[in-house]
C-alpha cells in the first residue's frame, strides 16, 4: 500500500493546542494519541493502535510521533545532577591521586591492553571535563557538546579499569549515550532560553521508547538471571537477612524465611514484574511504591553510589510525558517563575512527524489553523526508527552473548557489566597463594597477594589474572628475578559451596594462552555436583558452639593443598567427607591416610599438605578453635565483671596499678601503648569497650545527627575532589610549584577529611562481592 494521508494520521498524533490546556493529564494523553473520540482497549493499554505497527511507514510515524518533552527534561536534569555527584564519589575524583600514582609500578586492568592512564594531573583534567559535561546535561546548556564531553571521558575511565566494572556503571554510560542522541534539552534548559525553536518543543516518541525499554531490560533481565537455582534456593545473598533493615520482618518471620521469601523471593518477583507494572496505568502507583522502597533499601544495603537514586529518577519516565506540568501546576503561583513551566503547550519540532488534521466537528475545523503543518517521514526519521529498533535488539542480545566472548567466562559468564545478573553471585576467598619461579636459576619464592595492584577482583577473572601475571613478570626482573614463571593457587567459594580452586595451580599464567573468543583452558570446573552438600553444611555449623569455626574444602584428584596452622589455632582437625586424602606433616615427614568419616588433629605452628588420592574429587573440612581469642574472651569477661563490681561498690580490695585504668580509663598516652605499667589485656579490653561505645552511639544517633554525619562526610569528600582538581589544573596551566607549597596545598585539601570506618570498608567489599 502506498503511504498516504491516512497512514500519516494513523502513525502520528494531531495535537490541538487549545484543547490540551483544558483537559486532565489522562484526557491529554488520549487527545494526543488519537483523534477519534472512541479509544480502543489496545490504545488505552499501550498508547497506540494495532494499525500503528501494521506497516513500516506507520511504525516510523509512531516512533517519531510528537510527544511532550516535560518528563524527558526532568529526567535529564536529575540524571546530570546525579552523575555530577557520582563523579566525586564512585568514579573516584576525591581520591584520584591515590588511584593514579605517577611512576609507581602499579598493575592495571584495562579492557584493551593498549589503554593507559594519563599522567595524574591530566587524569584530573579528564574528570573535570566529565564533571562539566554532567553539569551541562543537568542544565541543558550546550547540550550536545555537554553529552559528548561526559560520555567520551566516562567511557574512557570505564574501559580503563575493569576492576570497577558493575551493572550500574555500565547503565550510566548507556543512558549518557542515549541522551546524546535525544532532544532532552527541549524543556527546562538553558538552551531553550537561548533558542526559542528548542524551548518547549515536541520530542519524538522514540526518545521515551528507548529509555523506557532500557529500564525495562535492567529490571526484567535481572529477574530472569535470578531464576538461577542458587538464587531461588536462597544461597546468593544469604547474609542480607541479618541486616537491620529486615528487623520489621523478624517480628513475624524467622530469619531463614526472611532470606528465602523476602530477600530472594521478593527480589525475584520485583525484578521480573517491575518493568511491566510500571508501564500500565492501573498498576503503576503500586509498582512505583514497591520499586521506591526497594531502591531505598538497596541504598542502605550496598555501597552502590548513585544507582538507587538514578533508578528512582527513571520511574517517572513511565508516567504520562506531561506529568511535570500537572505536578508543578499545583505549586503556589509566586513559585512558578523558578519552576519548570506548565504552559503553553509544546510547539512543533522538525524531529517529529505530524499528520494531516483529522476531520471532525466544526470547532476542530476552526482550530485547524493552529495545528502544525503535516509532514511525511524523511530519511532522518526512518534512520532514527531503525537505530531505535537495532539498539533495543542489541540490548536484549548482549546479556546472552557469552558464546562470543568465551574468554571472559569463568564460573559466571562474560563481562559482568552488561549481564544484569545483579547480586546473583557472592564469593568468599579462603586461600590465595602466588608462587614465582626464576626462569634462569630455578629459585622458587612467594609473593604477597595483591602486590603491585590496588584491586582484589583479579582473583575471580581469568582475563585479569592473565593481565596481572604479565604485569608481575615485567616488574619482578627489577628485583633480580629473571624470566619469572607465575603460578596462582586461588580458593573460592561461590554461593556458600565448598572452597575450591578456580584456576589450575600447575599452569604458568605468564605463558598460558588466553583469548577473548576461546574458552579458558586453565579454568577449573565448578563442582556443581557437590552443591547439595550446602544443606549438610548448615546442619554441621548448627551443631558447633560459638567459638568453633569450620571451613569446607573440595579438591581435584592429583592436587594438594599446602596449609599452615597458626599458633593461635590450638585446636584444629581435618575430617574427610568424600573421597580419600593423604595428610603429610612436612616437619615430621610423616603421612596419614584418611577415609570418609575419619579425622585427625593438626598441630599448630606447622605446615602440612593434604593430597587428594581418590579417583574423584575429595571433600573435607577443617574444624578449628582460635584458642588465643577464646582465652582473650575469658579474660575480657573477668575484667568486665571486675569493672562492674568496682562501679557498684561490691569490690572492696584496691586494684593493682596495672588494673587501675578499669576505673580511670585510658588517656592518649596510655592508648598508644607507651605506658608499660598497664596490663596489655586491660589496654585491649578498654580500647574494645571504647569502640563498642562509639558504634552504639552511631547506631542510636538521631536522624538529625545521622544526616549531619552523612552531609559532613560528603562535603569533605567533594571538597577534596574539587581542591585537588584545582591544584592539578593550576599545575597544567603554569607548572608545578615548589614541593613545600604543593605539600601545604594538599594538606589543606585533606583538612578534616573523614576517615572511613572498618564497617564501611567491609560494606564496600560486600558491595563488590556481587562481581
Amino acid at each position: 500500500m502506498e503511504p498516504g494521508a491516512s497512514d500519516a494520521q494513523a502513525g502520528a498524533p494531531y495535537v490541538e493546542p487549545s484543547k490540551v490546556k483544558k483537559k486532565s493529564s489522562k484526557e491529554n494523553k488520549q487527545a494526543i494519541l488519537a483523534p477519534s473520540e472512541q479509544t480502543s482497549t489496545v490504545k488505552r493499554l499501550f498508547g497506540f493502535e494495532k494499525e500503528d505497527i501494521s506497516s513500516w511507514h506507520r511504525l516510523v510515524c509512531l516512533l517519531n510521533r510528537p510527544t511532550d518533552p516535560a518528563s524527558l527534561g526532568i529526567f535529564r536534569f536529575l540524571f546530570g545532577m546525579l552523575m555530577a555527584l557520582d563523579i566525586t564519589q564512585e568514579r573516584g575524583l576525591s581520591h584520584l591521586d591515590y588511584k593514579y600514582l605517577d611512576g609507581a609500578p602499579v598493575c592495571r586492568f584495562p579492557l584493551f591492553n593498549f589503554l593507559k592512564p594519563l599522567p595524574m594531573d591530566w587524569m584530573f583534567f579528564v574528570y573535570f571535563v566529565m564533571f562539566l559535561g554532567a553539569v551541562g546535561i543537568m542544565l541543558g546548556c550546550f547540550y550536545r557538546l555537554a553529552c559528548l564531553m561526559f560520555i567520551s571521558t566516562y567511557w574512557y575511565v570505564f574501559f580503563l579499569d575493569k576492576t570497577t566494572w558493575n551493572n550500574h556503571s555500565y547503565l550510566y554510560g548507556l543512558i549518557g549515550f542515549q541522551l546524546t542522541l535525544m532532544d532532552a534539552n527541549r524543556y527546562w534548559s538553558l538552551d531553550g532560553l537561548r533558542d526559542p525553536r528548542k524551548r518547549n518543543a515536541h520530542v519524538p516518541l522514540w526518545n521515551y521508547t528507548m529509555l523506557r525499554t532500557q529500564i525495562f531490560i535492567v529490571y526484567f533481565i535481572a529477574g530472569v538471571k535470578k531464576l538461577d537455582a542458587d538464587w531461588v534456593e536462597g544461597y546468593s545473598m544469604k547474609y542480607l537477612a541479618h541486616h537491620w533493615l529486615f528487623d520489621p520482618f523478624k517480628l513475624i518471620l524467622p530469619v531463614e524465611l526472611i532470606n528465602l521469601m523476602v530477600v530472594h523471593g521478593g527480589g525475584l518477583i520485583l525484578d521480573l514484574t517491575a518493568g511491566y507494572l510500571l508501564f500500565f496505568d492501573a498498576t503503576r502507583p503500586v509498582a512505583a511504591a514497591f520499586v521506591s522502597y526497594f531502591h531505598c533499601m538497596n541504598s542502605q544495603l550496598f555501597s552502590i553510589g548513585m544507582f538507587s537514586y538514578t533508578m528512582l529518577a527513571t520511574s517517572p519516565l513511565f508516567c504520562y510525558p506531561d506529568w511535570p506540568r500537572c505536578f508543578f501546576g499545583r505549586f503556589p503561583e509566586f513559585l512558578q517563575p523558578i519552576l519548570p513551566f506548565i504552559s503553553p503547550p509544546p510547539i512543533p519540532s522538525s524531529s517529529c512527524v505530524y499528520p494531516n488534521p483529522p476531520s471532525g466537528s466544526g470547532e476542530q475545523q476552526e482550530e485547524a489553523h493552529a495545528a502544525p503543518k503535516p509532514t511525511t517521514p524523511s530519511f532522518k526519521h526512518k534512520f532514527r526508527a531503525i537505530f531505535t529498533i537495532l539498539y533495543i535488539t542489541e540490548q536484549f542480545f548482549l546479556p546472552y552473548s557469552h558464546f562470543i566472548t568465551q574468554g571472559y567466562n569463568n564460573w559466571t559468564n562474560g563481562l559482568y557489566g552488561y549481564s544484569w545478573d545483579m547480586m546473583v553471585h557472592s564469593r568468599s576467598h579462603q586461600h590465595v597463594k602466588i608462587t614465582y619461579t626464576d626462569g634462569v636459576t630455578g629459585d622458587v619464592g612467594y609473593l604477597n597477594p595483591g602486590v603491585f595492584t590496588q584491586s582484589r577482583r583479579w582473583k575471580d577473572h581469568g582475563d585479569m589474572l592473565k593481565q596481572y601475571a604479565t604485569c608481575l613478570s615485567e616488574n619482578l626482573p627489577r628485583f633480580n628475578i629473571s624470566d619469572p614463571e607465575i603460578y596462582f593457587d586461588i580458593w573460592v567459594s561461590i554461593n556458600d559451596r565448598f572452597q575450591q580452586r578456580i584456576f589450575d595451580p600447575r599452569v604458568d599464567i605468564v605463558k598460558a594462552d588466553w583469548s577473548p573468543f576461546q574458552p579458558n583452558s586453565w579454568l577449573m570446573p565448578l563442582l556443581v555436583d557437590l552443591s547439595p552438600w550446602r544443606t549438610k553444611f548448615e546442619e554441621i555449623e548448627g551443631s558447633l558452639d560459638n567459638q568453633t569455626e569450620v571451613v569446607f574444602i573440595a579438591d581435584f584428584p592429583g592436587l594438594y593443598l599446602e596449609n599452615y596452622v597458626s599458633e593461635d589455632l590450638g585446636n584444629t582437625s581435618v575430617q574427610v567427607l568424600v573421597g580419600q586424602v593423604n595428610v603429610e606433616m612436612v616437619d615430621e615427614k610423616k603421612n596419614y591416610s584418611l577415609q570418609p568419616g575419619e579425622k585427625m588433629q593438626i598441630p599448630a605452628g606447622a605446615y602440612h599438605k593434604v593430597y587428594t588420592v581418590s579417583e574423584g574429587p575429595s571433600c573435607y573440612m577443617y574444624i578449628y578453635v582460635n584458642t588465643t581469642e577464646a582465652e582473650l574472651q575469658k579474660n575480657f569477661t573477668k575484667l568486665s565483671e571486675l569493672q562492674e563490681k568496682v562501679r557498684n561498690g561490691t569490690e572492696t580490695e584496691p586494684l593493682p596499678p596495672e588494673l587501675q585504668p578499669l576505673i580511670t580509663g585510658l588517656d592518649d598516652q596510655d592508648s598508644t601503648g607507651d605506658n608499660s605499667v598497664i596490663d596489655p589485656v586491660v589496654r585491649v579490653f578498654l580500647k574494645r569497650q571504647k569502640r563498642m561505645q562509639e558504634v552504639k552511639k552511631r547506631r542510636e544517633a538521631s536522624l538529625i545527627e545521622r544526616f549531619q554525619r552523612f552531609a559532613s562526610k560528603k562535603y569533605y569528600s567533594i571538597r577534596r575532589g574539587f581542591l585537588m582538581t584545582a591544584i592539578a589544573l593550576r599545575n597544567l596551566a603554569v607548572g608545578l610549584p615548589s614541593l613545600e607549597q604543593l605539600t601545604r596545598e594538599v594538606a589543606y585539601a585533606n583538612m578534616k577529611e573523614t576517615e572511613t570506618s572498618q564497617d564501611e570498608h567491609l560494606k564496600d567489599e560486600v558491595g563488590h562481592g556481587e562481581l
